[in-house]
């Protein structure tokens, strides 16, 4: 996938994810205020959301149609499981904020694994204390910065998903995820879960 569809395909998650918090009718500029994306990208999203019958449009309003509603349920329900999970360890918006991001990267599989970490009293450990060839699944990405928070996303590092350490080296932590190899800088190493 392109980068470009890969935005217009988050976009798009997003309105319908507005449209279904919303119950309603909305604005296009209350679509553009929440999407921080450049127009081109909201009005393609849009666009490709009525040619799919997921949205309807009455001048500059929007609502989901039904097969939009089912849709827009799926997406928040996803979004819901993980924002209520990271209310345990960050304040209401930002646990809104990465529930925003991780709704678009997560698999079935790894949202499953969410609700069961949801169930464990144990926090884990930090990935730095993780021993070599030690698997384990991430638990939290203490992480503020929500750039590197949703670059880490963006290379398969969130909570839920299964790691494994390979290697260490003086400031760099190597790790599997599925069948990529990343390497970490320590002082983010540090800041990720894992139980």
């Amino acid at each position: 996938m392109t980068k470009k569809s890969n935005i217009l395909k988050i976009v798009k998650e997003d309105i319908l994810r507005i449209l279904g918090e919303r119950k309603g009718k909305v604005s296009l500029d209350i679509i553009k205020e929440e999407i921080k994306v450049s127009f081109s990208f909201i009005y393609d999203a849009i666009e490709e959301l009525k040619r799919e019958g997921l949205i309807k449009s009455q001048q500059s309003f929007f609502r989901l149609t039904e097969k939009g509603q089912e849709n827009a349920k799926d997406i928040l329900k996803k979004h819901l499981i993980f924002e209520n999970y990271f209310k345990k360890s960050r304040t209401e918006n930002e646990a809104h904020k990465i529930a925003n991001i991780l709704e678009h990267y997560v698999s079935k599989e790894v949202l499953n694994n969410i609700k069961k970490l949801s169930t464990l009293k144990e926090k884990g450990t930090y990935l730095t204390k993780f021993k070599l060839h030690e698997r384990g699944l991430i638990t939290n990405i203490e992480i503020l910065d929500e750039e590197l928070f949703e670059r880490l996303v963006s290379m398969g590092i969130f909570p839920g998903e299964k790691i494994i350490v390979t290697n260490e080296l003086s400031n760099v932590i190597v790790v599997k995820i599925k069948n990529k190899k990343l390497a970490l800088d320590k002082n983010i190493a540090k800041e990720i879960k894992v139980i």
